[in-house]
């Protein structure tokens, strides 16, 4: 499944630094970029873009203002220096709001977001690819493609995660919180303050304990009852 972007942005080193960062995803094919809204509106019309990243300051349009006078499909990512309109922009359901100047590690998670955001909106439309849903993690300065239905559970090591899946293991410098809100809620769930597990791995469930691929991980005790009605709510077929 490729992913269709294009940036609109009047300043060049800014989009120079988004064109970097995209550059690093194989499944992101940018059409264009364009210094203003104006000079975009024929390729958006085509309907073929996925997403665009939108400054807000830009002369002749304001982003926002954009927003609000087109009719659209896409998925809207904010690109501005300004803090302030992030409140506004979200209630005009934009997917993420970037703060410049962009870290690759940020961008990393909006680009997880865009994917899990395309590929759910699809199913929702009956439009089903041959291709998993997936998520991209930095693993020793490269960025590692790992589909959903091979992750395990990840576990918190301070500021790294340790993700374990049917493959092996990844040591990926982020927080448990950051990864979690990453990972579809339907099929994912924090337990523990060091644990997340993928709910259709479980194999048992005894007192506070979870068994997935033959390791125990606790439930935690301020997740005891929300996980236990999670997970029997979502899994007919597990022991207890």
């Amino acid at each position: 499944m490729t992913t269709t972007c294009i940036i609109i942005d009047d300043e060049p080193f800014a989009i120079k630094i988004i064109e970097s960062h995209l550059a690093s995803f194989k499944n992101i094919e940018l059409r264009g970029s364009f210094s203003n809204p104006i000079e975009a509106l024929e390729i958006l019309e085509e309907g073929n873009i996925d997403a665009v990243f939108l400054d807000i300051n830009m002369p002749g349009m304001n982003g926002l203002d954009f927003i609000k006078n087109s009719m659209h499909d896409y998925q809207i990512i904010i690109t501005t220096a300004y803090r302030e309109y992030a409140v506004e922009s979200f209630e005009l359901d934009v997917l993420d709001y970037l703060v410049k100047p962009i870290p690759f590690n940020r961008f990393l998670k909006t680009i997880n977001k865009l994917n899990q955001t395309i590929n759910q909106n699809q199913s929702k439309n009956g439009q089903y690819s041959n291709k998993e849903p997936f998520i991209f993690l930095k693993v020793d300065k490269k960025l590692v493609k790992i589909l959903l239905k091979d992750i395990l559970y990840i576990e918190s090591l301070k500021d790294y995660i340790k993700v374990i899946t049917v493959q092996g293991k990844y040591l990926v410098h982020k927080s448990l919180t950051g990864i979690t809100e990453e990972l579809p809620s339907s099929n994912f769930i924090r337990v523990h303050r060091s644990y997340t597990i993928a709910i259709d791995k479980i194999k048992s469930v005894e007192g506070n304990l979870i068994e997935i691929d033959a390791n125990r991980i606790p439930i935690g005790r301020n997740y005891v009852k929300l996980v236990k009605e999670i997970i029997f709510s979502n899994n007919k077929d597990i022991h207890i």
